[in-house]
């Protein structure tokens, strides 16, 4: 398998993009297996070329949710204190009692 560069991910379609990202993560389980169980790998660094595929498949993934979330608008503000408005008041804070040690006196 051919490490994909940014720009090949990017010009992926979403379908095809968790098609990837399903394969890459099945295979990337399959070597943590093998290493696991002891057993030699292939390729020593199978697994970490994997992880950073998973990393720049994830980090796509996230750019395009963001587009999606700007195009739909901005997030709805939130509410305003008014002025005057009390704040709340803090939880007391208690005290646990703690355990005195008795004295050579208290002992006897």
């Amino acid at each position: 398998m051919v490490l994909l560069k940014s720009k090949e991910i990017r010009a992926m379609r979403p379908d095809d993009l968790m098609a990837k990202f399903k394969e890459i993560n099945d295979e990337l389980m399959h070597e943590r297996g093998v290493a696991a169980m002891g057993g030699a790998p292939a390729s020593p660094g199978r697994i970490r070329a994997l992880r950073t595929e998973v990393a720049r498949i994830h980090t796509v993934m996230r750019e395009i949710q963001l587009a999606e979330a700007a195009k739909a608008g901005p997030r709805p503000a939130m509410k305003a204190k008014a002025k005057g408005e009390p704040k709340k008041a803090p939880m007391p804070k208690t005290k646990k009692p703690v355990a005195k040690r008795p004295t050579k006196e208290e002992k006897k």
